[in-house]
């Protein structure tokens, strides 16, 4: 049992919860049969108190969520979505969006310091629509209820970087990169029997607090009406077939923590227009810089003056972050590829959950609002 008669350390800031955190937040990559236990390993600290402190940082709100992530890419349709709204419309949508669309994850109103057409798309989210749905269709609807006078469908084509890391990504110089190029990840959606979706829905929830156990998948099996050892195997097997992401503690990194602190306070989301046909050198050399969190090759068309290259990077300084951007604007120079325009769209009011995947729950979503997709 873990002793709760001494106050368990919640910030992110502590010296034990930093070196747990720097591991768990996405040094677990693939599907692991006791991610616990390999937290532990890697950040030298012992098991019972990986598991105290990461269930006292969970109930706390410091970790936002613990969860295996997917590649949710490969089992859904996906696409950034940018809506354009009419301002007195804006906060109303964005709490349609977020509490009643499952489908839609992260839901983030941004502003840009340039005076383009592409300033009028002031809310972007991120959508899953599972195979067999349209995520035209899925948009539509959305678009009438919140009043949006169009959308823009941005899909990804390729994918350089999906990570997070904002512990350990603290204090990085402007420049800091990899010695090697970015990896370059298709999108093929992969289609799933009915068992293998009920693993991997269990699979994917997130875990409360008393969940975290060192025998962690054991209850998750039950859940999906196999054995532990079908569980695992069937796991491998979505890892070998790239549809598995990493185990990961999400911090609450948009919203103060409990104890008052920010682990981030800029959330830009960077532009770039490069030649066509140099989309994934491109995406390859951004994506080779630590501060990005996040890096695709998406087709923004005109609105968007033909912008192709997209990333994310996170900090709690502003200047900072347009320091990182110069930085990866100079290498891309560099490296002789020719940006024709480039452009930052900074986060404000922002909320995130996981995008709903399931098509059994699509189906359900679709009965429950009176839909026919």
């Amino acid at each position: 049992m873990l002793s709760s008669a001494v106050q368990v350390p919640v910030t992110f800031t502590d010296s034990i919860n930093a070196r747990i955190l720097a591991i768990a937040e996405d040094r677990l990559h693939g599907f692991q049969s006791d991610p616990l236990g390999e937290i532990a390993r890697q950040s030298g600290v012992e098991l019972p108190v990986v598991i105290e402190r990461l269930r006292a940082m969970l109930a706390a709100g410091t970790i936002r969520r613990i969860r295996q992530t997917l590649l949710a890419t490969n089992l859904a349709q996906g696409a950034l979505v940018a809506w354009q709204v009419p301002d007195d419309k804006l906060s109303a949508a964005f709490d349609y969006l977020f509490q009643q669309d499952p489908f839609s994850g992260h839901v983030v109103i941004r502003t840009t310091d340039t005076a383009t057409a592409a300033a009028k798309y002031k809310l972007w989210t991120t959508l899953k629509v599972p195979q067999g749905f349209s995520m035209e269709n899925h948009c539509r609807f959305l678009a009438g209820k919140v009043g949006a006078g169009k959308f823009i469908l941005l899909p990804a084509k390729k994918l350089f970087v999906l990570g997070v890391g904002h512990v350990r990504r603290r204090g990085l110089e402007p420049g800091s990169r990899a010695d090697v190029l970015a990896d370059v990840t298709d999108v093929n959606v992969t289609p799933l029997t009915d068992r293998e979706w009920r693993i991997l829905i269990a699979l994917k929830r997130e875990f409360a607090p008393d969940e975290l156990v060192p025998d962690l998948w054991r209850t998750r099996a039950t859940e999906a009406g196999v054995t532990l050892d079908e569980f695992c195997a069937q796991a491998e097997d979505f890892h070998r077939r790239g549809l598995i992401g990493r185990f990961s503690a999400f911090l609450e990194h948009v919203k103060p923590t409990a104890s008052g602190e920010r682990v981030t306070r800029f959330n830009a989301l960077f532009h770039w227009a490069v030649p066509p046909g140099r989309e994934i050198e491109a995406g390859r050399e951004v994506g080779r810089h630590h501060i990005m969190t996040h890096a695709y090759w998406r087709e923004g068309g005109p609105e968007f003056h033909h912008v192709n290259i997209m990333g994310v990077a996170h900090g709690t300084d502003r200047e900072l972050l347009l320091a990182h951007k110069a930085a990866i604007d100079r290498h891309l120079a560099e490296a002789g590829i020719a940006v024709t325009y480039t452009n930052v769209f900074w986060g404000g009011r922002s909320e995130i959950k996981p995008s709903e995947i399931s098509p059994f729950a699509y189906r359900q979503w679709c009965v429950n609002i009176g839909l026919n997709l």
